[in-house]
């Protein structure tokens, strides 16, 4: 892969790539971005899926700052496992509800992957939506694939 986000449009595409990752030895957060209708759902999913500590900010900056202990394993990402492998179902419903938001936490799990590489760490996203015509805009200042 070119990016660390992969978009899947096919369900059965997703599964496989699940499938394989996880006979890898990756462990797998599964998030459904189709209640994200506001930035209060997505941020209760989010720190729950990560599981965030209770002083989580719930905002973009405190997201970075999480994610960046998720890296270093302090919560959310088992050390033992092969990486870590962020799965965001019906992306496309939360991508229109909340274009800046969704945009901004792929953006962030892309920077969680680079300093993830950093350390010899594997994180990576994928990408569902159900809408065919969806494409990703530039993440982490690189192409989505």
């Amino acid at each position: 892969m070119d990016s660390p986000v992969s978009l899947f449009h096919r369900p059965e595409a997703l599964t496989a790539a699940i499938d394989g990752l996880s006979a890898e030895g990756y462990q797998v957060i599964e998030l459904d971005a189709s209640a994200w209708n506001e930035s209060g759902a997505f941020h209760d999913d989010v720190s729950a899926g990560f599981d965030f500590p209770d002083y989580y900010g719930r905002n973009v900056n405190a997201l970075v700052d999480c994610l960046r202990d998720v890296v270093a394993h302090d919560y959310g990402w088992d050390p033992a496992s092969t990486g870590l492998v962020v799965v965001l179902r019906h992306y496309d419903f939360f991508a229109s509800a909340d274009p800046d938001l969704a945009q901004a936490f792929l953006d962030a799990l892309a920077r969680a992957s680079r300093e993830a590489l950093s350390d010899g760490g594997r994180l990576t996203c994928l990408v569902h939506t159900d809408g065919p015509d969806f494409a990703l805009a530039q993440v982490g200042a690189t192409p989505g694939s």
